[in-house]
């Protein structure tokens, strides 16, 4: 089994002006920086590199997620399921997600984003994708951070985060060994 790090893109889903979801996304990021066994790229569906949006066209986008062996999307739950632009980008960029795991962090009101998960469980399977079976869900999301972007209770969280880590990089080693071996037959 390689040794080298898992190339994990963090698609913050949510474009929305005063959104939540770069807090949520920032505090994960935080979570991956004690472990050796995680590379993070934190995507931005609201602004590339040059602070504007990504096209669906955008190439480099589409490199970035090609690059990617495994994702975390980090979703809020807007009218129970998961944001337009979030589905743009999967729709436009199903193939960078073939045979590689997707795990969820999701936010919201009473269910976390919960709703939001369970709606892209089925659009990823039909791309390909293994989603992971633990996710980290913050239930009532702007009561749960402080003013620092950091979970007031946060050891919950923390094991949560770290339970997915470790099932996203089993998965991503565990598929990038089966490709290694056989060409995944899309």
């Amino acid at each position: 089994m390689s040794h080298t790090q898992v190339r994990l893109a963090v698609v913050i889903g949510s474009v929305r002006p005063e959104r939540f979801g770069p807090t949520v996304a920032d505090w994960f990021v935080g979570e991956t920086q004690h472990r050796d066994d995680v590379q993070v790229d934190l995507v931005d569906l609201a602004a590339d590199s040059t602070g504007s949006p990504p096209t669906a066209q955008s190439p480099g986008l589409a490199h970035r997620l090609a690059a990617a062996d495994a994702f975390v999307v980090v979703t809020p739950e807007y009218n129970h399921s998961y944001p337009a632009a979030l589905k743009n980008m999967i729709d436009t960029h199903g193939r960078e997600f073939r045979a590689k795991p997707v795990a969820f962090v999701s936010y919201g009101g009473l269910s976390g984003g919960l709703r939001a998960v369970e709606h892209l469980r089925p659009v990823f399977a039909e791309l390909h994708a293994v989603t992971t079976r633990d996710t980290v869900s913050f239930h009532g999301a702007w009561k749960q951070f402080d003013g620092a972007g950091q979970p007031k209770d946060p050891a919950a969280p923390a094991a949560a985060a770290g339970r997915l880590l470790d099932q996203l990089t089993w998965w991503a080693r565990a598929l990038q060994a089966a490709k290694a071996t056989s060409p995944y037959p899309a």
